[in-house]
């Protein structure tokens, strides 16, 4: 299913096959592509990139396709780095983490930091972070692969 060219968003690198590798999803996805282009709310002499998720309901585009600035598309990949890196450690927490201490980072972007915590303010989170680490540890191949992908490609850029 060829991504469109003619809606506000103009894809410029395109994945058509996304729906085949879209993790547990793949082969029976409605993320049928990924697009790189011009975003849809550019101004007159103002341009930015997004990244593009592209849904199909089967018999049309969906409202649901997600648009993101390529630097919020990096910052998601800095937050599941340093989630994963965080729950590799978190089984020394009885309940995966201290309710006393609940941040997990600082990073450090543009001259202020971005901060990582677990959401203490979720009423149900002793539950949630117990599942959310049970479905990271479930992925761990397909997340894990992924990564390995991104540390290479990221080595070749010379990062």
């Amino acid at each position: 299913m060829k991504i469109p060219t003619t809606l506000k968003h103009k894809p410029v690198i395109v994945v058509e096959n996304y729906e085949h590798v879209d993790g547990r999803y793949a082969y029976k996805s409605d993320a049928k592509g990924l697009s790189l282009g011009l975003a849809q709310w550019n101004d007159r002499g103002r341009l930015d990139i997004s990244a593009k998720v592209w849904r199909h309901t089967g018999e049309k585009w969906s409202r649901q396709s997600e648009e993101l600035p390529l630097h919020r598309v990096l910052d998601l990949a800095i937050l599941i780095c340093s989630s994963k890196l965080y729950f590799s450690a978190a089984y020394r927490n009885e309940r995966l983490y201290d309710p006393d201490r609940p941040n997990i980072d600082r990073v450090g972007l543009q001259g202020d930091a971005m901060t990582v915590e677990v959401c203490t303010d979720n009423e149900k989170i002793d539950e949630d972070i117990q599942l959310f680490n049970q479905v990271l540890s479930n992925d761990d191949e397909l997340i894990g692969e992924r990564l390995l992908t991104l540390s290479r490609i990221l080595k070749e850029m010379g990062y």
